[in-house]
Parts: C-alpha cells; structure tokens; sequence
C-alpha cells in the first residue's frame, strides 16, 4: 500500500486537476448558451430563405423556364469537395473523432476523388495525417458572422462554377441538445431545394424585377447561409461536447479524491493500530 505522503500528494495533483476541469466547464458552458442562442436564432431565417429557393424553382418549373443558375447545374461527377467543419481544440468527448470518421467514411466511398477544404485545426490534421488532398484552410472564431464566412463560401462557390468540383458536399456536427451532437454529411451544391416546404407558406409571392432575377441574386446568399449555419452547429456542437466532457472529468476527479482519501484513512488507522501493538509489546517485555 502506498504511504501516507504518496496519497496525501495525489490527493493534492488530481484536486487540481478537478479545479482546472471545472473551470474549463464553467468556460464552456457560457460560451455554450452564447453559441446555442445563434444556432436556434439562425435556423428560422435559414429555413426561410430555403422554403423561398424552392418556390423560385418549382414557379421556375411550372413554367418551364430555363433556370440558368450555375450553381443549380447536375453534371456528372467527375471531382468532390468537401467542407470538413471540425473545432480548433480537442477535449470535447467523442465529437472530432465522430466527424472524422463520418469524413473519412464519405471519402473512401465516394465515387470520384476528393478533395477538402477545412475549418479548424483538428480538420486540417486529420486531412494531413490521412494523406488526402487540402485544397485550402480556414479558421473562425468562437463567434462568427456572415462576413466572417463569407471566404469560405466563396472558395466553395467559384471552385463548383468553374468545374474545378462537380459535387460540394459538408462534413460538420448537428447541435441536437446539450448531449447529443449528430454527425452529418449532406451536399451543398449543386443546389438542391427540398420539394415539401408546406409549413412555410410561399403562396402569392410576386417577384421583382422577375424569378429568374430573384433566383441568381438569392442562389449565392442560400450558399452562404448554409455554409454559415453549418459553422454555427458545429460551433455549438464542440461547447456542448466540451462542457459535458469536463463535467464528466470533474466528477471523476472528485470520485477519485474519494478513493484516495479513503485509502489514506486505512492508511493511517494501520500505522495507529501498528504503533499501538508496539507500544503494547514493549510494555509486556518490560513487565516480564
């Protein structure tokens, strides 16, 4: 059994250990409702803006108008990117490594060769590691704005219009809740406007100066919400993780301290009972 000073030493190391987790989940947890409020505030505009791309195909459609939108085009695919959207900083659980192997999944099935473009350090990692092809990288903050990502959008945009990619596809983390973050991949170009936005009614819409107008000017704006949004989830998604990840290392730090505080009582109730038994034994030999 360890001594006495070697518990009451690992005592003090895995209590300072608990104090340093614990800050990190106070850290995290504050910037987790910040990033958590931009994700939930985002998604009623972003499904807007969807619901209105879609009712400027379909009207489109029903007329039988040529789109002619770029960024709508469907052409055999030939080359894909991909947007892999990981944090900057480890200690957030099981979340990078999920989205890495969703990544890596989606690459080794992918059907043309791939190439990345990476938002966070943990992303531009794995892609050097894995030997795959870095076409670029970028780094955002924990809270970003639209101009902050518009680069990004950019890059994605002028690499598919100039058949430098025939697919665009995003590798990022769903905020689900404060315990669950999903995986996704999911393609962002060529665009492809969901066919059922009921909920969202988009009857009676006049365009102005015309659909045709109306779809090229909102086509890059949908691409650049949607890279966006994605990052918003992502960011939510790491804070989340990383509280829970830490409040799960302090807990087992205080549950360790436990232990060991316990071991040290054992500790120190043999060394009394061993001294005692001395003291005993020398009295005895003394009477005899």
């Amino acid at each position: 059994m360890p001594s006495t000073r070697e518990l009451r030493r690992r005592i003090r190391s895995v209590e300072n250990t608990a104090q340093v987790t614990k800050a990190m989940q106070l850290i995290a947890a504050s910037k987790m409702r910040r990033a958590q409020q931009m994700v939930l505030a985002g998604r009623a505009y972003a499904r807007r803006i969807e619901a209105v791309l879609a009712d400027l195909v379909s009207t489109l459609q029903e007329q039988q108008d040529e789109l002619n939108v770029h960024l709508l085009d469907n052409r055999p695919v030939r080359k894909t990117m991909m947007l892999l959207i990981t944090p900057d900083r480890g200690l957030c659980g099981a979340l990078v490594g999920n989205i890495q192997r969703a990544a890596g999944e989606a690459i080794q099935s992918s059907d043309s060769p791939v190439e990345v473009v990476s938002v966070g350090r943990k992303g531009e990692t794995f892609v050097v590691r894995t030997e795959q092809t870095l076409k670029a990288s970028f780094s955002v903050g924990d809270r970003p704005s639209l101009e902050d990502t518009v680069g990004i959008s950019r890059t994605l945009m002028n690499e598919f219009e100039r058949a430098g990619a025939d697919r665009v596809l995003i590798a990022y983390s769903e905020f689900v809740s404060t315990a669950v973050q999903r995986p996704v991949i999911k393609r962002l170009l060529p665009l492809e406007p969901p066919e059922d936005e009921g909920f969202l009614d988009t009857s009676g819409y006049i365009y102005e100066p015309g659909a045709h107008e109306v779809l090229r000017e909102l086509a890059p704006r949908y691409v650049e919400t949607e890279v966006y949004h994605t990052i918003l989830e992502a960011i939510a998604s790491e804070h989340s993780a990383r509280m829970v990840a830490m409040q799960n290392a302090t807990d087992n730090a205080l549950e360790l301290v436990d232990g060991l505080r316990l071991e040290l009582n054992k500790a120190r109730q043999e060394m009394i009972t061993s001294e005692l038994l001395d003291i005993i034994g020398g009295v005895a030999a003394v009477e005899g």
